[in-house]
């Protein structure tokens, strides 16, 4: 028998306000630190366009309500609402949101909103980021300025989307501003902070008169080891903790464990730097540990890691050319290809079990947590437009694998209470520009046109019959 999703299961998209609204000049929106990295003389794209979604919202809205979808993930761009970061509130900036969050309820989707999605203003990014500890005061008072103008209309929020994915940009990868590599001690230091941050969000929002939930959303990419040596063991469990232990802990159990600690020290050490966090930092993160209402889960890849004892080595495969990425940090481990499992042109292994092990272990060791929703996971793929009928089948395949890791999760007792699909429409990524495609929806980033894609078609069937469905299912249509 066909396994059922859920009564009121959660069947979403994910947008993010820099990589899908474009409209960077309008309304007063002032710039993020992106504005500025991608109009470098070398830079070959820029979000100045992006997807069109400032201006072509609803028609995007209408396309998800056609395909059954019931919730979307939008974020608040910092700087549409206080454009320097720090200054003055812009009402231009807060009636946009209002008209967008009023657009989402219209066509009965529930926007769950983030107020952190890698976009920081540009004056408080080169004030140093997430390593200027004032930028944790700026942040609060954005998201209290968020909590007063919508909180009688968003029942969902998001503190701060993949510190991990945001930190490994800037400090250790560097294909994020500021471009630093292999600085293991500043991603610490950042996440550490942005672990006070949404406690600071957080308290903030419980403290106030508007109702609704609040959570964090963390990339959680389980770690194996290559092989059952006692130094794949342990390179896995290093970039595991680094990657996921260090931030989970703090959420959930309001403290950085003893073993956590040691490793990230061990770590640390190996470039003669060190990690103690303030008595102060660790009262707030313990009092308000117990007050997250959700985590959500953002999953596109596991990886199998061997031990490394050579130097520090990334290169970043930015292109889809299949093969080129090395990821081999000191004093952690080396990421290497399991012949077993496929991988995507961008080198990520395709791997749902691990999705499903991760939810597992939420269940097991982060019982805290209170409920799971999968906030994005999705195929960044070369779709072919072939004139406006997008067979884009791999995607469905990626995402059914998916989906079912999520039912047999629950199954074995897991709260996960909805799916994001990322993304609802084609959008510029950070690293990629345009060429990596993930959406429902195919965007011609030249006219900004939009075209449905088979797999949004495909969900449409699966959300109409609240099951998974095959590909062959959906019907052939030609635009």
């Amino acid at each position: 028998m066909t396994k059922q999703f859920p009564k009121d299961f959660v069947f979403g998209a994910a947008t993010a306000a820099f990589q899908a609204e474009g409209g960077v000049h309008e309304g007063g929106r002032g710039p993020c630190y992106w504005d500025e990295y991608l109009h470098r003389p070398e830079s070959t794209f820029n979000g100045d366009h992006a997807s069109g979604f400032y201006y072509k919202f609803k028609e995007d809205l209408a396309h998800a309500k056609e395909f059954g979808l019931n919730g979307i993930r939008i974020s608040i761009a910092w700087t549409r609402v206080i454009p320097d970061g720090d200054g003055e509130v812009n009402q231009a900036g807060i009636d946009f949101y209002h008209e967008l969050i009023d657009e989402c309820w219209k066509n009965g989707i529930e926007p769950y909103v983030t107020l952190h999605h890698f976009d920081t203003p540009l004056p408080l990014h080169k004030s140093g980021d997430w390593l200027d500890r004032k930028n944790i005061k700026n942040f609060k008072r954005f998201a209290k300025v968020c909590f007063e103008e919508f909180g009688d209309k968003v029942n969902k929020w998001i503190t701060i989307n993949e510190p991990w994915s945001l930190v490994a940009g800037q400090y250790i990868i560097g294909h994020f501003p500021p471009n630093t590599r292999y600085s293991v001690k500043d991603a610490v230091e950042a996440m550490h902070n942005m672990m006070v941050a949404h406690a600071e969000a957080v308290k903030t929002f419980k403290e106030s008169a508007v109702s609704g939930e609040i959570g964090i959303v963390h990339i959680l990419e389980s770690k194996y080891p290559i092989t059952e040596s006692e130094a794949d063991r342990e390179a896995a469990k290093r970039e595991d903790v680094l990657a996921n232990q260090f931030m989970l802990d703090a959420n959930y159990k309001g403290a950085y464990s003893e073993e956590t600690l040691a490793y990230i020290r061990k770590i640390l050490s190996y470039s003669g730097d060190s990690f103690e966090p303030s008595a102060e930092d660790m009262e707030l993160i313990s009092e308000v540990s117990a007050q997250n209402d959700f985590i959500g889960v953002n999953y596109y890849a596991s990886h199998f890691i061997a031990s490394y004892d050579g130097e520090s080595e990334i290169v970043h495969n930015g292109t889809g050319e299949k093969g080129s990425s090395v990821f081999a940090l000191k004093g952690i481990g080396k990421r290497v290809d399991n012949p077993n499992i496929p991988k995507t042109d961008w080198d990520w292994p395709i791997y749902p079990k691990g999705l499903y092990d991760m939810i597992m272990r939420l269940y097991t060791d982060y019982p805290e947590h209170k409920k799971i929703y999968v906030t994005e996971n999705g195929l960044g793929y070369k779709d072919d437009f072939n004139g406006g009928n997008i067979q884009d089948d791999a995607r469905i395949d990626y995402i059914s694998q998916h989906l079912n890791a999520v039912l047999e999760a629950i199954e074995d007792g897991a709260d996960v209470r909805g799916y994001f699909l990322w993304s609802l429409m084609d959008v510029l990524s950070w690293t990629n520009g345009f060429n990596k495609r993930y959406g429902f929806l195919y965007v011609d980033f030249d006219t900004q046109d939009r075209y449905v894609k088979k797999s949004g078609r495909w969900m449409k069937k699966v959300t109409e019959e609240n099951q998974l469905v095959s590909a062959d299912d959906v019907e052939y249509i030609e635009y």
